[in-house]
């Protein structure tokens, strides 16, 4: 395997749509008695039940021991049917995967648990499926209820657990009995956002220590934060493979990442906010006041943000964004400083940004109003929502330096300079 942690050469799934894979007796006996009529009568099987979609095609992919690497792509992609592929779930119909390591999976809320066991035996069941010898499981037993937050609830039949109880318990034990290479699918909405962050912290440590990770994640900040590496599917092929702002970038560019996040945001079927304020439409402008997905590193653009405040806020309504680098760090925040409306109503807020300011390469804005009463109150909060190329095609500028391309640190601003004699020398 060459000292790959998963090598995958020529992976494919193929569905059959609209036929029954599994029948009972009865069944099969009348759709084998009525097989000849059906033929006298010229009857044929419904076209739907012919068709052949491949959830995953030619799929060639390498990963080493530690890497940590995000997947992405719109709903029905390949995502989920790779991770089960590689967990051996599912067998592929062509191609071949190798895996080298002891893994640890979490796909599906509950995976691997029995409904009619406590969380205490499941844990423990759950253990053993993985491989663990039962002093292992007893040495990080601790750890893991610590860290699932049920222990009130430990001896309980999982049965009658929550969706985000099942979610804590099941990440817990995955990510705490060892395993070399860790498969975690969009499982983790299920949780708040406390939650969320600690188990980012956790697949961070497991990263930290050698082991593989792969994630599947709709939330580009988490790719972004977490991931050294992203791979891009489209309709069941690799698309993209490589850092994980570039990629995220190509998934904001391409037709699959249509109304997912791009220099012009808009949720039309539920818009985002609460009862107070919702966020209408959200937008990157360039100084003629179209919408830009690149803006030149010399050339000043605009933010906009339409909302509309439905009732009276008791503190004020601050919109806001913060605009984070591809390698998921924050370059810098930034608050509405003009006076902000109290009466309802749509209102259009503006953030001018100067040319000579961005460096060069991809950013992510996260967009934000929030009120500021006795506490700190996100009412709008959308993570990557609008995106960014920042560009620097000018080679040899001699305020560049002769170098036309991304330099050290989030910022590239360009200050005022002098040079002159110094009468002391």
């Amino acid at each position: 395997m060459d000292n790959l942690a998963i090598k995958a050469r020529g992976v494919g799934k193929e569905y059959l749509l609209g036929t029954r894979h599994a029948e009972d007796f009865r069944s099969a006996l009348t759709r084998l008695v009525t097989a000849p009529w059906r033929l006298l009568t010229g009857q044929r099987p419904s076209e739907e039940a012919s068709r052949r979609f491949w959830a995953l095609q030619g799929i060639d992919l390498d990963i080493p021991p530690g890497e940590v690497v995000g997947i992405i792509g719109r709903n029905g992609a390949g995502k989920s049917t790779l991770l089960k592929v590689i967990s051996r779930i599912t067998e592929p119909t062509c191609g071949r995967i190798e895996v080298r390591g002891r893994l640890g999976t979490l796909l599906e809320v509950g995976t691997g648990f029995h409904p009619e066991l406590t969380g205490r035996e499941n844990i423990f069941l759950n253990g053993a499926v993985l491989g663990m010898s039962r002093r292992e499981i007893t040495r990080k037993f601790d750890e893991i209820v610590a860290f699932s937050e049920v222990e009130t609830f430990l001896d309980t039949p999982v049965k009658r657990y929550s969706s985000g109880m099942y979610v804590r318990l099941a990440f817990a034990v995955a990510a705490h009995l060892d395993p070399e290479i860790l498969l975690v699918d969009e499982v983790l909405a299920v949780g708040d956002a406390r939650f969320q962050k600690k188990c980012l912290g956790r697949m961070q440590e497991v990263s930290q220590e050698g082991r593989t990770v792969l994630f599947v994640s709709h939330s580009m900040s988490m790719i972004l934060s977490l991931c050294s590496r992203a791979v891009l599917l489209e309709r069941g092929r690799i698309v993209a493979d490589g850092r994980p702002g570039d990629v995220v970038l190509s998934y904001y560019k391409s037709d699959d990442g249509q109304g997912a996040a791009s220099c012009d945001f808009t949720r039309r079927e539920r818009p985002a906010g609460n009862d107070t304020v919702r966020l209408l439409h959200a937008a990157v402008r360039d100084e003629n006041g179209d919408i830009a997905p690149e803006v030149d590193i010399d050339k000043p653009f605009t933010v906009t943000l339409t909302y509309e405040i439905l009732k009276h806020s008791p503190g004020q309504l601050h919109p806001n964004i913060r605009v984070n680098r591809s390698d998921g760090s924050m370059a810098f925040f930034s608050i509405c400083s003009a006076p902000p409306p109290k009466e309802p109503g749509v209102h259009r807020a503006v953030c001018h940004i100067p040319g000579n300011f961005f460096n060069d390469g991809p950013y992510f804005i996260d967009l934000a109003i929030s009120s500021f009463h006795s506490l700190i109150r996100d009412h709008v909060l959308e993570y990557g929502a609008l995106c960014l190329s920042v560009r620097d095609p000018i080679e040899g500028c001699p305020t560049r330096c002769g170098y036309a391309g991304e330099m050290p640190g989030s910022l590239r601003p360009l200050l005022l300079w002098q040079v002159e004699a110094d009468q002391r020398a």
